[in-house]
């Protein structure tokens, strides 16, 4: 009979070893990285990410993208990088030791991507408004509201398309950096998307996100989400 009790200790070792930890942090990105981007990331020659993306692949936590004679990396899904998220807000931090590193964690801290969500103080400012404009409901069921719908649906993000995903729908992820709840599910990678598509977000470097003049106009208009 299985019992109840998950074997969590080849996952943690998995995620111990500081170069694959490095790797796995920058595939919190949400796009794939060739297996060159993922050595200089974690500072290791070509053979050992080599071995280390092996292992990561057999314990189920990054998967392949293929094009072409290409081989792209990317994690599982969302479930791997809310674990990464989560053994991030109880690790201590990195010591800053440059400028550049310090404003990299200034630009971390205001918005970046969290697989495929918006995180960050940015990502906390939405989520608030969302709940505060009830667009979302948390009492009860965690769901999208009637007006929610509809202000998504102006948007071009179709509700109930999302609620077939096979991932959870809407929910929230507590931030790394915030210590307060960013939205996260179907709904959170599509707004996302569309924020980006819109022009309202850009990517940076990483996991680096900038609001645009158009984001600052449309958070607020949109959602009453206004950014300082």
């Amino acid at each position: 009979m299985t019992g109840f009790q998950a074997d969590i200790a080849p996952v943690a070792a998995l995620m111990a070893d500081r170069a694959r930890a490095a790797m796995l942090t920058a595939l919190l990105d949400g796009r794939p990285l060739a297996a060159g981007e993922l050595a200089r990331t974690a500072g290791v020659s070509a053979q050992t990410a080599s071995a280390h993306l092996g292992r990561l692949l057999d314990g189920g936590l990054v998967t392949v993208v293929k094009q072409g004679r290409h081989r792209y990396y990317r994690l599982t899904g969302a479930e791997v990088a809310e674990v990464i998220e989560a053994l991030s807000r109880i690790s201590p931090a990195v010591e800053v030791r440059s400028l550049r590193q310090s404003r990299q964690a200034q630009r971390l801290h205001r918005a970046r991507s969290c697989y495929d969500h918006l995180a960050g103080e940015v990502g906390v400012a939405l989520y608030a408004a969302l709940v505060g404009g009830g667009l979302i409901e948390k009492a009860g069921p965690f769901d999208v509201t009637a007006k929610g719908e509809e202000r998504f649906a102006e948007l071009g993000i179709d509700v109930g398309v999302l609620r077939k995903a096979r991932r959870r729908f809407v929910g929230e992820c507590l931030d790394w950096t915030e210590r307060r709840p960013h939205l996260n599910g179907a709904l959170g990678a599509a707004l996302m998307t569309r924020f980006i598509e819109s022009g309202w977000l850009e990517r940076g470097k990483g996991r680096e996100l900038y609001v645009t003049e158009a984001g600052h106009k449309g958070l607020a208009d949109s959602f009453g989400c206004v950014l300082p």
